[in-house]
C-alpha cells in the first residue's frame, strides 16, 4: 500500500475542496480513536485552520485522555490547530429527562446512543457556521458503505469523507505513516456511544478484518451458502447489516413527479 501517495492525494483533495467551498478551514470531532486521529492529521497537513472539538457525553476517562493527548500532539506539530472541549453531558441528561426515556429498555438505550452522536453533530455544525468551516467526517469504507456502522444525521452528518474509500486496515496503515500516538494506534475501536468501553467488534459480532473479507466477496456477488463455519457466520453478519442499513448508505429516496404533471 502506497501510504505516502494516498496521504498526499487526500490532502490535495481536501485542500481543493476547501478552496472551492469558499470556507476557511475544517472542524472535526476528536474521539480518541484512530479514524478521527488520522482525519484530523490530514486536515492539519493542508496547512488550513483546524478546529478540534472534544465533545464528551459521560465518556470513559481513557477515551477522553487519548483525545486530549492527540490534540496536544497535533498542536506540537502544526501551528494552525485550535481546540475546544465542550462537555455535552448535561445537555444529554436534560434531553433524557425531557423525553422521559426508559434507560432500561433496549430500544430506548440504542436510540439514546444515537442521540449522543446527533448532539455532537449539532455542535460541530454550530461552530462550522460560526467560523466558516466545513465538517470533516471520520467514517471509513467498511463503516460508511459496508455495514452502515454510523448514526444517521449523527457522525454520518458531515460535509466531506476523507477516508471513506479506505478500509479500516488501510486507515491503520496511514496512522503508522502519520506517526499517530501509540495509545491511539493500539486502542480497541469503540464508538463511545454507550458511556462504557464496549468495542465496535463486540457490538458487530465480527472483527474489522473479517468484515473486510466479507465486503470484498459480497461485492463480487458471493452468497452465504458458499461458506461454512465461522466464514458463513461472518458473511451473514455482514450481509444482514449491509441490507438493513441501506437507508443510511444510499441517498434518501425522492418521490419523482412526472414532468407532464408539473407543466
Amino acid at each position: 500500500m502506497q501510504t505516502e501517495k494516498i496521504i498526499e492525494h487526500i490532502v490535495n483533495w481536501m485542500s481543493e475542496y476547501l478552496k472551492n467551498s469558499k470556507q476557511k478551514g475544517f472542524v472535526i470531532g476528536i474521539s480518541g480513536g484512530v479514524d478521527s486521529a488520522v482525519v484530523s492529521t490530514l486536515c492539519a497537513k493542508t496547512a488550513c485552520p483546524v478546529l478540534c472539538l472534544e465533545l464528551p457525553i459521560h465518556q470513559e476517562a481513557n477515551q477522553v485522555l487519548r483525545a486530549k493527548k492527540h490534540i496536544e500532539w497535533l498542536k506540537s506539530n502544526f501551528d494552525q490547530i485550535e481546540s475546544l472541549s465542550i462537555d455535552l453531558s448535561l445537555v444529554y441528561d436534560d434531553f433524557v429527562n425531557a423525553v422521559s426515556a426508559d434507560e432500561e429498555n433496549d430500544a430506548s438505550r440504542f436510540s439514546l446512543a444515537n442521540s449522543r452522536a446527533r448532539f455532537r453533530m449539532l455542535t460541530m455544525y454550530y461552530y462550522a457556521g460560526l467560523r466558516g468551516l466545513i465538517v470533516a467526517g471520520t467514517g471509513n469504507k467498511i463503516e460508511d458503505f459496508g455495514i452502515g456502522f454510523f448514526t444517521k444525521y449523527g457522525d454520518g452528518g458531515v460535509d466531506i469523507g476523507p477516508i471513506a474509500d479506505l478500509m479500516k486496515s488501510e486507515v491503520y496503515e496511514l496512522a503508522k505513516t502519520l506517526q499517530i500516538i501509540p495509545e491511539i494506534q493500539n486502542a480497541v475501536p469503540t464508538d463511545g456511544l454507550f458511556g462504557d468501553n464496549r468495542s465496535d467488534e463486540e457490538q458487530i459480532g465480527a472483527t474489522y478484518d473479517e468484515l473486510e473479507w466479507a465486503m470484498k466477496l459480497f461485492e463480487k456477488g458471493h452468497l452465504a451458502d458458499e461458506f461454512s463455519g465461522r466464514q458463513k457466520e461472518v458473511f451473514e453478519i455482514y450481509t444482514q447489516r449491509h441490507l438493513a442499513n441501506l437507508h443510511k448508505i444510499k441517498p434518501i429516496p425522492v418521490c419523482e413527479i412526472p414532468k407532464e404533471w408539473k407543466l
